[in-house]
Parts: structure tokens; C-alpha cells; sequence
């Protein structure tokens, strides 16, 4: 049936728009915010660093460090200043005789080490297999030419040597890689620390340590002297040799003396001579009681006590570097996935993208018996303490509506943007909120997608928005009252062509100008916009629409999609609805 009405007196209201300016500083809002939206994942990263550290402070092999001292006497002479240099460069070149290899290999033969596990790794490490596989070669192919070739006794002898050589050498190195060589502030006393897998084994390493060192002072020393006693001994038999010949010449001329002079000058060089002579003897005789009796330069002030701790892993210190760097990365993904994330969180979202007037968030509440409030049945007669809403920030949000219902009677629309936004719910709250404050209210279902205010309010209702559009007059009968101050407009049986796009044609019975003259408030509950084109049919024909979106859920994207699509026909966007949000978050 198509009538003559012709819709009238519905005028859009136009909302000054948000302002839109640069980017805001951050705050102190923002970064709590942040914190409460993305905890989840800080905290996981963190969890992770933590259980990876724990599980190598429980399964990493413990390591014990013993440290020996020694005092040094250094043999210089000289000035202050000079002693001073001579010393720092008499105790440098210690510290580097400590950590020579005929020291450390000499600890390595006294306690052999070359068959220790610890020091020497019989199986090739992967990097090596790897190495070996790059190159070419692998010890076991060798190992096996070797056998084929049918290598003899004499042949594997040497073989075995340097064998024998490189895990030697394999243990050196292990063993330099695990002990220390250092000067204790600016004194003459140094220490060597050694660390093992046991506390006893890194008391005897240090203790070796420091008695191969003392030797190999004791050696160089001897040496030295051994050297200095073969040149002092070529040159006493030179001496002797020249104290022979001028004792013979002073002989000769005195036994025929011709002139004086020149036997004083014999005599000087007689005297000079022994006793150059008697203090090379006396230098010979020093040198070699050094080689016989030699001293160290080194002695032992200190000698290594078995650790009460182990030294490595540090545990604290590994669990509180582990958590600052669980933190770190928490935060730093916590940033890529808050930058990255388009799902609609904020109200400032909407309002910056879309320029909205006003966002609200609504939370997401439960009823006392665990079923979701949302409608209010029909003909129950309920009081109005029964009506009072169960969604938080639905208050907030109808006090805004009363507001612009102060300034006009309007007909909103409301309009999710995905199936599941809760709209049907918005609107029948928003419906009971307006009749509580005394406003005639009517609440009508033209969600013909899905008619969730109608099967829940009035599901054996016989007549609906579908009959009143062919037949104004029924109106009154299908509208049913709720509360003395509302009433409620179901969907009806639809045909084929929805109410809404039958709405939007101005060719139907029904006319929002004849019921606002009725009624205060009027609030009309669309399908959502993703699920069917009512959305863009009906929204001109309103006052304004509220654009629900959900928590979590909904993109940035989608949502001003269907802001610039609704105002592209027409429509005047009054705000926007952030529903299911997290209470933490309302609040």
C-alpha cells in the first residue's frame, strides 16, 4: 500500500565537532592506561626471561673461585721517583710471568689436568664438527686412513705425541681462560684466583698456580745468575791472566830499577789490577751461591681457603638482570602491539578520527542471577526501581541524551556497526532511562536482521512497525505499554523489503513528526551496518545516530567507515558508544 504522508519536521541537529589539533604530550593518564591495557604482556615477557633464568641458574654447573696471594720484593735502586717507576714495571712484568705459559702449564703437569673433563673435552664441540665439515676433514676419517693403510707401530708413536701435545695445550688454554692474574691497589702484592667445579679443586689450582710461579721466578733467577757466573768467569781468568803479566813486569823492573816513576806507574797497575781482580773473585763467588741457594722475588702471604659460595652463576644478580630485561622487551612489545593495534580501546580514538562531539564506554555488567540485563518484559508490570540500569556509564551516557532532548524532541537512532555491538541493548536502556525521567518515551525495533528487542519484550506480539507502516491507524494497538511512560514498537513479520528502507522511501503510514507530537523521546534500534544496508536507508530520516562499536573488537577502520558512509547519505552523528569495555577500563 503507499500512502501520501510525507515525512516532515525531523531536522538533523548539528553538534559542533570535536576539536582536532597535533598530537597531545603524554601523560601520566596515558601511560596508566597503557600499563592496564598491555600488563598482560609485560608480564608474560617477563615470566619468560625469569623461567629461562631460573632454569640456568638450576642447571648451570657451579663454579668455585679460590684466591692466593703473594708479596713481591723488587731488587731496584735508584731515586724515589725512580724506584717508584722501576717497581710498576718490575711487578707488571710478574703478573705477566704468572700468566706464562711454563707457569700454567707446569700447574696443568703437577695436577693433571690434562685428564680432567672439566679442562679437557674429549668429544668435538659442534662448532668444531662444524669447522671440520667446512674444511673437509673430521679426525675420524683421518683415524681410519690411517688403519687402512696399515700404519705401524712407529708410525702412530709420533701421532699420539701430538696427540698427546694438543690436549695438553687444550687444558692450558682452559686453564688461562679460568684464572686471574691482578695487583691489589698500588701494593706489591698480587693475586692469583683460579676457578673449578669444586671448591677443592680451585684451592689446589691456585695454590699450584702460585707455587709454579715462585719456581719459575726461582728458575729465571738462577738462570740468570748461571749465565752472569759463566761470563764472571771468563772474565776473572782474564783478570788473572793480566794480573800475572803486570805482577811479572813489576817483578822485572823492580829487580833493576832505572826510574821511579815508572815503577810507582807499575805498581798503581799491579794494585789495580788485583784488586779488580778480588772483587770479579767475590762477584763469581755471589753468582754462584745464587745458583746454589737461589731466592724467589715472590713469597706466599696468603694461601687459598675452600670458598663457602659459589661464585658462578650469580643467581640474584642474573634473576634481577633477567627481570630488567623481561621488563625492557615486555615494554618494548608491549609498544610495537599498542602502536600496531587498530581495535578501538579509547574514547579519544573515535573522537580525534571521527571528530565526534562526545565518546562514552560503557562496561560490561552482569545481573545477580549470571544472565546478561538487557530487555525489560513486556506486562510485567514492573516498577520503575526495576528499570534502572544495570550497564555502567549507561547514566553518563542518557544524561547526555536528556541533554539534547532539552533542546529538541529528537528521534536517535542506534546503529552497531557489527552484529553482537550490543545496540538492541543500548537502546532499550536508553528507552527506560528517558521514560524514569518522566519523558513519553517510545522504543522501536526496526532491526529486521535480527529482532532481538522483540523476541525478548513482546515475542507473541500480532501486530508491529511492519503492519503501522501500511496502516498508521494501528499504532495505537501495536505500540505496547511498558511503563506508564513507555511504550514499546515491535519489528513484525517482515515480508521481503526491511521497515527501515520502506522508512527511508517517505511513502508509508507512519510519521515521526505526528509522534513526536506524542511522544518526548524516540529511540529506533538498526540492524548493524556490516550486516545489512538499513543503516544508510534510515539514518537521514533521524535526528541523529549513535554509532555503537565494541571494545576490543571493533577497528578504527570499520568504525569511521560507517561514520563517513552515514554522513555521506545524510545522517547527523550525535556520538559514538564504546560497549563491553572492561570495568578497569570505564572506570
Amino acid at each position: 500500500m503507499t500512502s501520501s504522508t510525507i515525512f516532515s519536521g525531523v531536522s538533523p541537529i548539528s553538534l559542533p565537532p570535536a576539536p582536532t589539533g597535533g598530537n597531545s604530550p603524554l601523560t601520566l593518564r596515558d601511560m596508566l592506561f597503557f600499563i592496564r591495557m598491555r600488563w598482560l604482556w609485560i608480564a608474560a615477557t617477563t615470566f619468560a626471561f625469569l623461567v629461562l633464568a631460573g632454569s640456568y641458574v638450576l642447571t648451570a654447573e657451579p663454579t668455585f673461585v679460590a684466591n692466593t696471594q703473594l708479596v713481591i720484593v723488587p731488587q731496584v735502586s735508584g731515586s724515589e721517583a725512580q724506584r717508584a717507576f722501576a717497581e710498576d714495571a718490575f711487578i707488571e712484568g710478574q703478573l705477566e710471568i704468572a700468566k706464562s705459559s711454563d707457569v700454567v702449564g707446569g700447574t696443568v703437569t703437577a695436577l693433571g689436568l690434562d685428564t680432567d673433563p672439566d679442562f679437557v673435552d674429549q668429544t668435538p664441540s659442534l662448532q668444531d664438527r662444524a669447522k671440520n665439515w667446512l674444511m673437509g676433514a673430521s679426525s675420524e676419517p683421518d683415524t681410519a686412513s690411517q688403519e687402512a693403510a696399515g700404519a705401524g707401530p712407529r708410525d702412530r708413536q709420533p701421532q699420539q705425541q701430538i696427540e698427546d701435545g694438543r690436549i695438553r695445550d687444550r687444558a692450558i688454554a682452559t686453564l688461562l681462560n679460568m684464572m686471574g692474574v691482578r695487583r691489589i691497589g698500588s701494593s706489591t702484592i698480587i693475586e692469583i684466583s683460579a676457578a673449578a667445579s669444586t671448591p677443592q679443586k680451585a684451592v689446589d689450582i691456585a695454590d699450584t698456580l702460585a707455587r709454579q710461579y715462585i719456581q719459575k721466578n726461582i728458575a729465571m733467577k738462577a738462570n740468570a745468575s748461571r749465565q752472569y757466573s759463566e761470563w764472571l768467569t771468563r772474565f776473572v781468568s782474564e783478570q788473572q791472566r793480566g794480573l800475572a803479566e803486570a805482577a811479572s813486569a813489576l817483578a822485572s823492573f823492580t829487580s833493576n830499577p832505572r826510574d821511579q816513576f815508572k815503577l810507582a806507574e807499575l805498581q798503581s797497575a799491579t794494585d789495580a789490577r788485583r784488586t779488580l781482580y778480588e772483587n770479579t773473585l767475590n762477584q763469581l763467588t755471589e753468582a754462584k751461591q745464587r745458583i746454589t741457594y737461589p731466592v724467589s722475588d715472590a713469597t706466599i702471604v696468603s694461601r687459598a681457603t675452600l670458598p663457602l659460595s659459589k661464585a658462578r652463576p650469580r643467581s640474584t644478580l642474573i634473576i634481577a638482570f633477567a627481570a630488567a630485561v623481561g621488563l625492557g622487551v615486555g615494554f618494548a612489545l608491549a609498544l610495537i602491539r599498542h602502536a600496531g593495534d587498530r581495535r578501538i580501546v579509547r574514547p579519544n580514538q573515535i573522537a580525534d578520527a571521527g571528530g565526534l562531539p562526545f565518546v562514552t564506554l560503557l562496561a560490561t555488567s552482569r545481573t545477580s542471577n549470571g544472565h546478561s540485563a538487557r530487555f525489560l518484559a513486556a506486562g510485567t508490570g514492573s516498577s520503575t526501581a526495576a528499570a534502572y540500569p544495570v550497564i555502567p556509564g549507561m547514566a553518563e551516557l542518557s544524561a547526555t541524551v536528556v541533554g539534547l532532548r532539552r533542546k529538541r524532541r529528537v528521534v536517535i537512532g542506534i546503529v552497531a556497526v557489527n552484529p553482537g555491538g550490543g545496540a538492541s541493548t543500548i537502546a532499550c536502556e536508553l528507552a527506560v532511562l528517558s521514560s524514569i525521567s518522566g519523558a513519553q518515551t517510545l522504543l522501536i525495533d526496526a532491526a529486521a536482521q535480527k529482532s532481538s528487542l522483540s523476541k525478548s519484550i513482546a515475542p507473541h506480539s500480532s501486530t508491529g512497525l511492519v503492519d503501522v507502516l501500511d496502516n498508521g491507524e494501528l499504532i495505537r494497538t501495536a505500540a505496547l505499554p511498558l511503563t506508564p511512560t513507555l511504550k514499546f514498537l515491535p519489528l513484525g513479520k517482515v515480508v521481503a523489503v526491511s521497515p527501515a528502507i520502506r522508512l527511508s522511501s517517505r511513502r508509508t503510514q507512519l510519521s515521526f513528526a505526528e509522534l513526536k507530537k506524542e511522544f518526548d523521546a524516540i529511540f529506533v534500534d538498526i540492524s548493524a551496518f556490516s550486516a545489512s544496508p538499513d543503516a544508510n536507508a534510515i539514518a537521514p530520516e533521524l535526528d541523529g545516530v549513535l554509532v555503537v562499536t565494541s571494545h576490543g573488537h571493533t577497528t578504527i577502520d570499520d568504525t569511521m567507515l560507517v561514520i563517513e558512509t552515514l554522513r555521506n547519505v545524510g545522517a547527523e552523528i550525535l556520538g559514538a558508544i564504546i560497549n563491553h569495555a572492561p570495568k578497569r577500563i570505564e572506570s
